[in-house]
């Protein structure tokens, strides 16, 4: 499962067997969510705290680029 960043705890990844649409997981010592990318939006959470989802969703649309670019070149689209 490549990560693609760690930021204040949160570990930003996807699974290498991923499926469209575009979307990154984000776990720390509390929880894992999974956010849609392209739209930046939370499509399910498991414990992550609120003000970690919050953070993520900055974190993902500042870096919306990046993300969907590796997402493409790990899996060949």
């Amino acid at each position: 499962m490549p990560t693609l960043f760690i930021v204040f705890g949160l570990r930003f990844f996807f699974y290498s067997n991923e499926h469209l649409p575009i979307h990154i997981h984000v776990r720390n010592a509390d929880g894992e969510a999974k956010f849609e990318v392209e739209e930046v939006k939370l499509i399910s959470n498991k414990d992550l705290k609120n003000k970690d989802v919050s953070l993520a969703i900055a974190l993902i649309e500042e870096n919306k680029e990046i993300i969907i670019n590796k997402w493409n070149e790990y899996h060949g689209n």
